[in-house]
């Protein structure tokens, strides 16, 4: 029989995957078998501001989690790679965690391509991914992989809520720009399809590169078509690059923008310039339930600041992880898969369920505006309306509705 060295690394990091808790009912055997989780993120490069609010909650996790005796007795240990959002390298360096590192736990990838490239090796390497920002519909759809369960919300999700949302308006005239990938095309060609149905008119669309730093030809193409609503699929860099450059030729004073990623990380820097502004609040540090102002306090006592998106939405998909595993008395792969299909727990967002037949997690979903609050010296998303999950999130297994 031939072996290769690959089969070799493949086998090997089976066995070691399943049997990272080889005896959850002795303790004394338990704290000894650390729980390893793999975060290939971006640590550099484009994502970077996204990849340090994921680092931030993994480290924040494992400290609290740890002070508390880990998972049923278990630390738990976070081993991160830079892919700097490349997919190529993301798919390197996911390799190493499983493969060599022997980790069947993944969660942290950004882009969409990143998790789209991952996610046919998973079968093989009988390894679960948790998907935490990727917003590609496709992801739980037409490119469906048992072994991967997205925490967070789709694209689809967010621009259905945008749509609902200005469904009453009486703004006629859109205008789509979005970052020219996965999500991107996702997002924009669900919005239109929903926009369309409501008798509205989609007037122009801009897809940009990743990477684009002078969006000045892209805003000149916008005033000249001179639609009543701009809706905006972008974020990380990309997204603080375009609303800076954005105020700087007061679009906002010419039409009303819409992004479908409020996030601090790219308000922030246009300070009061960002007032006004209307989007979707994935997560939201100012929501009122339990499980929030517990996570918002730990967060403010360790970085002195408030939680924004991919913080929030990191740590709701932790505790995902760290529940299934508790009830599978596991990190088996199968085992841990199986207890989250259909498991509901009280999170960041309130009460939210994953969803058995597409690995969805159905959650309801924030419209809201930027403005001032108290405490924070910064302007930051307030919740204007809230949308239920049964709303907003597609049939199973569908990216469209």
């Amino acid at each position: 029989m031939s072996v290769t060295r690959r089969s070799l690394l493949t086998n090997a990091a089976m066995i070691s995957a399943g049997a990272v808790l080889p005896s959850l009912a002795n303790p004394a055997k338990a704290q000894a078998n650390a729980i390893r989780i793999g975060v290939p993120t971006g640590i550099t490069g484009n994502w970077a501001a996204l990849g340090q609010q994921i680092q931030r909650a993994c480290r924040l996790y494992a400290k609290t989690i740890n002070a508390k005796g880990g998972i049923d007795g278990h630390s738990v240990e976070f081993v991160y790679e830079d892919t700097q959002g490349d997919p190529a390298a993301c798919m390197r360096k996911t390799t190493d965690l499983i493969e060599r590192g022997g980790i069947n736990l993944i969660t942290g990838i950004i882009s969409s391509p990143e998790s789209l490239a991952v996610m046919p090796r998973l079968n093989d390497w009988n390894a679960l991914y948790l998907a935490t920002i990727s917003g590609a519909g496709s992801l739980t759809a037409a490119n469906f992989v048992p072994n991967v369960f997205r925490t967070c919300t789709s694209g689809p999700m967010r621009a259905k809520t945008i749509a609902d949302w200005i469904a009453d308006s009486s703004k006629k005239r859109f205008f789509s720009i979005a970052q020219d990938y996965a999500w991107g095309k996702s997002s924009v060609a669900t919005f239109e399809k929903l926009i369309t149905d409501l008798k509205k008119e989609p007037v122009g669309q801009v897809l940009s590169p990743l990477g684009t730093k002078d969006y000045s030809s892209y805003i000149a193409r916008i005033r000249e078509t001179n639609p009543e609503v701009l809706y905006i699929a972008m974020a990380g860099d990309d997204a603080t690059a375009f609303l800076k450059q954005a105020a700087q030729y007061r679009l906002a004073d010419r039409m009303q923008l819409v992004t479908e990623v409020l996030d601090i990380v790219n308000i922030k820097p246009l300070a009061d310039a960002s007032v006004g502004l209307y989007g979707v609040s994935q997560y939201n540090f100012a929501y009122d339930a339990p499980g929030n102002a517990e996570f918002v306090r730990l967060f403010k006592a360790e970085y002195n600041e408030i939680p924004d998106t991919f913080e929030g939405e990191q740590w709701q998909a932790l505790e995902f992880l760290a529940e299934a595993i508790r009830r599978a008395k596991s990190t088996d792969t199968a085992a841990v898969r199986g207890a989250l299909e259909g498991m509901e727990i009280d999170s960041v967002k309130g009460r939210v369920k994953m969803r058995a037949c597409d690995h969805q997690a159905e959650q309801q979903v924030f419209v809201a505006q930027v403005g001032k609050t108290e405490g924070v010296p910064y302007p930051v998303p307030k919740i204007i309306k809230a949308y239920p999950a049964e709303a907003v999130v597609p049939g199973c297994r569908k990216d469209s509705y």
